[in-house]
């Protein structure tokens, strides 16, 4: 009787010890927010032929340093109102950088409205659009200015490598 308890003990802890995921020789994932400054270089675009006079195009180059270090390119799209401080943006941004000790790219998503000079800004990253060693990358990522100067803040999670 007691051989045949051990046995059954030795059974579903086997059967336990099959169902546990096996260990992985990966690190974790990384979940982390970046912080530093930007600058940015705005060069109006001018229109085509054809174009809707209600909107204007920009091109941006970023230089970002802190946590997130590298350079991107924007290509905005823009809408202003009859009244002052209003208006709205979409933008997409490819951001070639080293984040947390890994390079790559990816690329982010804005929607962006000002209502009487107060923002609403929704900065996502792409989904599946990292490459080399950010391939994975998801977050959200915000920008705040104060006197003039450009700062960032960008919550992110890396897969394990």
């Amino acid at each position: 009787m007691a051989s045949s308890s051990l046995l059954t003990f030795a059974v579903l802890v086997l059967a336990a010890a099959l169902q546990q995921p096996a260990p992985s020789s990966k690190g974790s994932a990384v979940s982390a927010t970046a912080k530093g400054t930007f600058d940015a270089k705005v060069t109006p675009q001018p229109a085509a032929e054809g174009d809707d006079p209600a909107f204007t195009r920009f091109s941006v180059a970023k230089q970002f340093r802190g946590d997130l270090e590298g350079t991107s390119k924007v290509e905005m799209l823009a809408a202003a109102t009859a009244k002052k401080d209003s208006g709205g943006y979409v933008a997409l941004e490819r951001v070639t950088a080293t984040l947390g000790g890994r390079k790559g790219s990816f690329c982010l998503q804005h929607m962006g409205s000002m209502k009487a000079g107060s923002f609403d800004l929704t900065i996502t990253v792409v989904p599946d659009s990292g490459t080399d060693q950010l391939t994975g990358i998801s977050g959200k990522f915000s920008i705040e200015i104060k006197d003039g100067r450009h700062f960032y803040s960008f919550d992110y999670t890396l897969p394990a490598y």
